[in-house]
């Protein structure tokens, strides 16, 4: 797991208070709006006393109730993609933990669209071979191995054999 710098901490915590914050009179908007209509609705129950509010402020109390539900439905899409993903990496973990590393690289190397003969390479390439052993294994030359690198690192987007390997370790570890 990476260790996060003072800066990244510090500007993580500022956008979780902001998210909180927000979360919170969002709470805040939908239960005043909630209790208004449910006093009026016990209120012409039971012949209770409504609340006198002009027509105008009773528009801006609908209003806010409105904003209040499409903000709550936005926020709750949000927080379950957020879950989702999180659940994602958390099973990832998990894989990673139960000794499934190899499985879960297949999987990678097979989501950048590999060919076969890219993820003999790109084995290779993980583990630390240069390119004239991996010719040498392969049984190929190293001009086609090469070839098959730069198709590599070409998509999974990185310009080399460290890039390569970090991006794995980051997307399958972080």
């Amino acid at each position: 797991m990476a260790i996060a710098s003072k800066p990244e901490r510090d500007a993580s915590r500022a956008t979780d208070l902001r998210t909180s914050a927000g979360l919170w009179g969002l709470v805040l908007v939908q239960a005043l709006a909630g209790g208004y209509f449910l006093w009026e609705i016990l209120a012409s129950l039971f012949g209770l006393p409504p609340v006198p509010l002009q027509w105008q402020a009773r528009e801006i109390v609908e209003l806010a109730a409105t904003l209040g539900l499409i903000l709550g439905a936005i926020l709750s899409v949000r927080l379950a993609l957020r879950a989702s993903h999180a659940t994602a990496r958390a099973d990832a973990a998990r894989r990673l933990t139960a000794g499934e590393f190899t499985a879960i690289v297949k999987d990678y190397f097979a989501g950048l669209g590999l060919t076969e003969a890219e993820r003999e390479v790109a084995w290779y390439i993980v583990k630390g071979f240069p390119i004239s052993e991996i010719a040498r294994l392969r049984g190929t030359a190293e001009g086609t191995v090469r070839v098959q690198s730069t198709s590599i690192y070409r998509k999974a987007g990185v310009s080399g054999k460290a890039q390569l390997v970090s991006l794995i370790v980051e997307d399958l570890l972080l």
